[in-house]
């Protein structure tokens, strides 16, 4: 039975011992000594935090203890978005912050295919970000350069990140998977002086070489005096010679101290990127200051991240969860790297890890959850997971289906969180919370000083109903800038463009009576049949919790001068889509939600067409059905799908 909104019932329940052992439980007991506040419950603090903005980012400045040179002189200037300036005369380093720790203690473990796992010390990460400031400042590298990785998730990426952080200069990386177009797309826009790279990655068993990518990276790219590679797969080719140079000498000879620049709150620390689904991606510049809070909150609070942790996230260098997840250091934590696929050498590789490590917190995707129950994996019978006590998924909305399999065969006594933001934010507008029940479909919670609300069609806000997701008070982790948007018109056509001075994020959501959040897909694939929208994930989550289907894909088709639903499914091995199977799939989605949300055409097909972080892409998709053209087929990890949807005969009117 698929458990949505109106069941009562939860599926988890902190104990009174987890609630006040919980960093925000304490939190709030500071909060009401410091203020003298009366908060009783999550929501009471979270209405606080929105209606006294500035008190509560200062408060988070004064728990994260943010390390800095210089106090700001004033907590937020002009308290509009966009626009707004926080923490003005503040000076710190991104990187100072989290590498505050210089210890025995393990940073980094680093898990890659057929290689024993790595681990790196908060001390030897600090000798080895110092060595690697000092040659990065030895090829030229001065505050306000872009250090571009074109790397696997290695402990390379993190530590040149650091170091170029601890100059001032601005990182941004991407995943080999991206391939050369999509590199370019990226990195020619930034103009970085230093590309960091590696030989190869393996993935699927399967060992790949980047040199030629590489060599064609530098090529294009004049403004790249040096690439440095890491040697990974032990590519025999990649030896140092005129632009190239090795790891290994870059960080020969490692300095006693690191030095910190001190830099504004708002000084850029990372460049990341938009999908590019509609032309080449957006150059989205996060400031050091407030990515630093953002975080803060984020993993010390809603995730209740404690130093004896171990946190895991699925992810490469070219999904923001990297850079979230790389912030727990700033806490201490021990964080765990993985480099290659989740189903090699089989589809328990990411359990045995948890075990194995003891993972705390593990990060993971609904597509992850879905795979393991597919294959009748039960890890909570196979795998030892005492020590595993939150999980996090993100990506795409947790389906009902989901949340059953994890209580069922993962482990009951587990906080099973939700978390929704973006690249945009490079943190969540939607998270988990340690005090909080875990309730099927949900989203715990809104994020403490992000004033989330549903905007229905006439721009109100609106409990219990469908609308867009809008963040109408400002928040410090907003973009400082688009790159090379000098008079910031794209940065506002992005955001701004349908509701001034109230951010639109792009998703439909719902906001329950108790507080919970739903999101039901990208508002720009929302389905309009006769008027009524319809979130993309409420027909999704029906679908995919049916053994015969493994993926899906759902459109509005423009017909007879209105819109049509048309889903298309990947079935699993040995399926056929029969009429008897087609009705199966309109009855689950009539049952989980209204006549109106049943297909009218279901149609197979062979893969569903993904950007390059694996989110489904529904626009190009109806593009190519009516004849449009695809603005970047280069930012998807499988263009050739996109043909599966051309000139369809079921489709021609």
């Amino acid at each position: 039975m698929n458990m949505t909104e109106a069941d009562p019932r939860p599926l988890w329940t902190p104990s009174e011992e987890r609630i006040r052992s919980s960093r925000m439980h304490a939190f709030m007991l500071w909060l009401e000594e410091k203020y003298g506040l009366d908060i009783g419950s999550y929501d009471d603090l979270y209405s606080w935090s929105i209606d006294s903005i500035e008190t509560f980012w200062e408060s988070i400045w004064q728990v994260a203890d943010i390390v800095h040179s210089t106090k700001y002189r004033s907590i937020l200037d002009e308290p509009r978005m966009p626009g707004a300036r926080w923490f003005t005369g503040a000076r710190l380093n991104f990187a100072e912050n989290l590498l505050r720790y210089n210890d025995s203690h393990i940073a980094l473990i680093s898990y890659r295919e057929n290689q024993p796992p790595a681990r790196i010390s908060y001390a030897e990460l600090y000798d080895q970000a110092a060595a690697c400031a000092a040659g990065l400042k030895r090829l030229g590298v001065n505050e306000g350069d872009r250090v571009a990785a074109y790397i696997p998730n290695l402990p390379e990426a993190v530590i040149g990140m650091l170091a170029a952080a601890s100059i001032g200069a601005v990182w941004s990386s991407c995943s080999p998977d991206f391939g050369l177009q999509g590199a370019l797309d990226r990195f020619s826009q930034i103009t970085p002086k230093v590309l960091i790279t590696a030989d190869g990655y393996s993935y699927g068993g399967k060992v790949h070489s980047s040199e030629e990518t590489v060599r064609h990276i530098a090529e294009k790219i004049p403004a790249i005096e040096k690439v440095v590679v890491v040697r990974n797969i032990g590519n025999a080719h990649s030896e140092p010679h005129g632009r190239v140079i090795a790891w290994d000498d870059l960080i020969a000879g490692r300095p006693a101290k690191l030095e910190f620049t001190q830099l504004p709150f708002d000084h850029p620390v990372y460049i990341m990127y938009s999908s590019g689904t509609t032309g080449k991606p957006k150059c989205i510049v996060h400031g050091a200051g407030g990515t630093l809070l953002q975080h803060y909150k984020e993993l010390a609070l809603h995730t209740d991240l404690h130093r004896a942790d171990k946190i895991f996230y699925f992810t490469t260098c070219g999904w923001m969860m990297w850079n979230w997840l790389v912030s727990s250091l700033m806490l201490g934590a021990t964080v765990v790297l993985y480099d290659g696929s989740p189903a090699f050498p089989n589809a328990k590789v990411l359990w045995d890890m948890a075990e194995r490590e003891s993972v705390t917190i593990f990060g993971t995707s609904p597509r992850f959850l879905s795979a393991s129950q597919n294959v009748g994996l039960k890890p909570g019978e196979s795998h030892d997971l005492a020590a595993l006590r939150i999980m996090l998924s993100t990506g795409s909305p947790l389906a009902a289906e989901n949340f059953a399999y994890v209580y069922r065969d993962v482990k009951e006594d587990i906080q099973l969180s939700s978390i929704s933001g973006g690249t945009d934010i490079i943190s969540c507008f939607m998270l988990g919370n340690p005090m909080l029940p875990v309730f099927a479909e949900e989203i715990q919670c809104r994020g403490l000083g992000m004033k989330v609300e549903a905007y229905d069609a006439a721009g109100r806000p609106v409990i219990g109903q469908t609308g867009e997701l809008v963040c109408s008070k400002p928040f410090p982790s907003m973009p400082v800038s688009f790159w090379n948007d000098a008079d910031g018109s794209a940065y506002r056509a992005a955001y701004f463009s349908t509701y001034p001075d109230v951010w639109r994020h792009g998703d439909y959501i719902k906001i329950t009576e108790r507080g919970g959040v739903i999101v039901f897909g990208r508002s720009d694939a929302t389905l309009n049949p006769g008027g009524v929208r319809i979130g993309t994930a409420e027909i999704y989550n029906p679908v995919e919790a049916l053994p015969e289907i493994k993926d899906s894909l759902v459109i509005g088709q423009r017909w007879k001068n209105d819109v049509r639903i048309v889903l298309f499914v990947v079935l699993a091995d040995g399926m056929t889509l029969t009429d008897e199977l087609k009705r199966k799939v309109a009855d689950a989605i009539r049952r989980h939600n209204t006549p109106r949300h049943v297909p009218s055409v279901i149609l197979r097909i062979h893969e569903v067409p993904r950007t390059l972080n694996g989110k489904k892409v529904e626009v190009a998709a109806a593009q190519v059905i009516h004849g449009e053209a695809v603005g970047n087929r280069d930012s998807l990890i499988n263009p050739d799908s996109l043909d599966q949807f051309k000139n369809i005969p079921e489709l021609q009117s």
